[in-house]
């Protein structure tokens, strides 16, 4: 490690994400010894650092509680990291966010060299990402209380209505959130079904916190959760369509619907379970590679009336 400056700035950077450290620790962090550990710890402290220093052989070094200082110096990659990370958030369109960017960018500005400035200034200006626009219902959607039920793993009461049905009360523990393909999805444990669920958070008509806790199921991932419901979702018909392409071209095309596809003679076979044919029908139109309709019929025919309707409109366009 170059320079002391750099392992004094090192130093209050460790201390500030632990709660205590020791000698030996610090020593071993920074590639120095434990006489040159207290000079940085007299260092840290001219400059009005409060450092609380334990003696003894358990003893320590750690800031005083609630002590925070912003992090005063980002290298090129960690300025890249967080400029891009807020260019991504932006995109989210969240109405609650909108403050909290500008004025997170605002801060970094102000703590920030003038050369990392001026590189955060031109990752703004230069870089642009086309990621999949949120719905316009993203827009007011409870992720703040869902975020704070997540912290507290507090279960929630939730008014939800599912696609074409009533709404329904229900009690969920929250394990974690997903944004995919424009909209937000919340993955829990559901107490009116007694199993994991899936809910689509514009759906979501009220949400309130509850007072009951709940364990979360140690590295649950919601995107891993998501990805394995497509092949267990309930539905009345059966589909099995197989695409006529190859992996990596499905895999641009359908995200995580691409592991639900199976390498067959002649292609990639797609199962799942639906209820409604018509919105498969529009999808599978959207698709760039040919494909061929195993089964359901229904499925056929849904397709053939969506065909018909496109070349009605074509035809009314000449």
């Amino acid at each position: 490690m170059s320079g002391p400056t750099v392992r004094v700035l090192t130093l209050l950077e460790l201390l500030q994400s632990h709660s205590r450290l020791n000698g030996t620790e610090i020593a071993q962090q920074l590639g120095v010894d434990k006489r040159t550990v207290r000079r940085y710890i007299q260092a840290l402290e001219a400059l009005g650092i409060p450092v609380t220093t334990e003696l003894g052989r358990d003893g320590g070094y750690m800031l005083v509680a609630g002590y925070k200082l912003p992090p005063m110096m980002f290298t090129h990659e960690e300025t890249l990291a967080l400029s891009l990370g807020l260019l991504a958030a932006k995109k989210l369109n969240l109405a609650e966010t909108e403050a909290a960017i500008s004025s997170v960018q605002a801060k970094l500005e102000r703590v920030m060299p003038a050369k990392l400035k001026s590189r955060t200034r031109l990752i703004a200006d230069t870089i642009n990402l086309m990621l999949p626009e949120p719905a316009p219902a993203s827009r007011g959607l409870p992720l703040s209380p869902l975020l704070d039920a997540l912290e507290q793993q507090r279960a929630v009461q939730i008014r939800y209505a599912s696609y074409h049905t009533e709404p329904v009360e229900r009690r969920v523990d929250p394990y974690g959130l997903l944004f995919r393909r424009q909209h937000w999805y919340l993955s829990g444990y559901c107490h009116l079904r007694q199993d994991l669920r899936i809910f689509r958070l514009d759906r979501i008509q009220q949400l309130t916190l509850l007072e009951q806790t709940f364990t979360r199921p140690a590295n649950f991932n919601a995107a891993e959760h998501f990805n394995a419901s497509l092949n267990q979702m309930p539905g009345n018909l059966a589909v099995k369509v197989m695409l006529h392409t190859d992996l990596t071209t499905a895999a641009e095309h359908l995200g995580l619907t691409a592991s639900l596809l199976k390498p067959q003679v002649g292609g990639l076979l797609l199962s799942f379970q639906i209820d409604n044919c018509d919105c498969i029908a529009l999808w599978l139109s959207q698709l760039p590679f040919d494909f061929t309709i195993l089964e359901p019929p229904e499925l056929r025919q849904a397709l053939n009336k969506q065909a018909q309707r496109l070349l009605r409109l074509a035809g009314q366009a000449q």
